[in-house]
């Protein structure tokens, strides 16, 4: 099987999410709708995209959500419903886990926060022997400079608190001090000079994003440097869902 064909199956599968993001889809549904085994389709999906069809699916519907509560008068209650959640109690933890505020603080706050949570992400409580992750962000001629958040995260999707992160000017290296222990994905996204706030709110430009992982840091571990070469954001990279507005000055680094 060819990798054309299973990126445009798992394009389609995408696509039907998104049309039925209100709908309890199983993993089931959309492996006949890649028309593979269910088997196959997981792995495809995974080696497609990063990450489980489970959670892309779970960060399609907390991207509508993000959309809801800005664009809508909907009480949370009907927009946890319209994107497939039974509980609200359930969409509210689970939103707030995602992009770092509850639906209603979120909808107060008009899309983003005003200052990142400085603490690291759950479960790196170890730093491996005050290690710096270094690397560089660069940019093909086809995409158009702007800041850059570069951020350490567990995994592919962008969401919950980074265990490290900063924000540069624009392309060029970056310092990731501190460094826990752990696996870890390097995930980088910019937007055009001049719309800094659709790095974390809800933006209708389209991001350019880049990925290195996963990275293993353990101590005495030798951090090599890494590259992040951007693109324009596609259908198949899970969104982002942090919120966050502390971007008015470069460079800024959590230490």
């Amino acid at each position: 099987m060819t990798t054309s064909t299973i990126e445009h199956a798992v394009r389609r599968v995408i696509r039907y999410m998104h049309v039925n993001l209100g709908q309890d889809l199983t993993i089931d549904d959309m492996a006949r709708t890649a028309m593979f085994s269910k088997f196959h389709f997981t792995r495809f999906f995974r080696e497609a995209t990063g990450t489980s069809p489970g959670r892309f699916l779970s960060a399609l519907r907390i991207q509508e959500a993000k959309r809801l509560l800005l664009e809508t008068g909907f009480s949370v209650a009907d927009i946890s419903s319209q994107v497939g959640y039974s509980s609200v109690g359930t969409f509210s933890s689970r939103f707030k886990a995602c992009v770092g505020l509850s639906p209603s603080a979120y909808r107060e706050l008009g899309g983003s926060v005003p200052k990142f949570p400085m603490a690291a992400a759950a479960g790196a409580t170890s730093v491996a022997q005050s290690l710096t992750l270094r690397g560089r962000v660069v940019f093909p001629q086809t995409t158009i400079p702007g800041p850059v958040f570069v951020g350490l995260f567990p995994s592919c999707v962008r969401q919950g608190r980074p265990a490290r992160w900063t924000v540069l000017d624009g392309p060029g290296t970056f310092e990731l001090r501190n460094t826990p222990n752990g696996t870890w994905h390097i995930l980088a996204h910019s937007v055009p000079y001049g719309h800094e706030d659709g790095l974390f709110g809800q933006s209708d430009l389209e991001l350019s994003v880049g990925r290195v992982g996963p990275v293993t840091v353990r101590p005495g571990a030798l951090l090599k440097p890494v590259e992040i070469a951007l693109r324009p954001q596609d259908v198949l990279d899970p969104p982002v869902l942090l919120a966050l507005l502390d971007v008015e000055a470069p460079a800024r680094q959590q230490q």
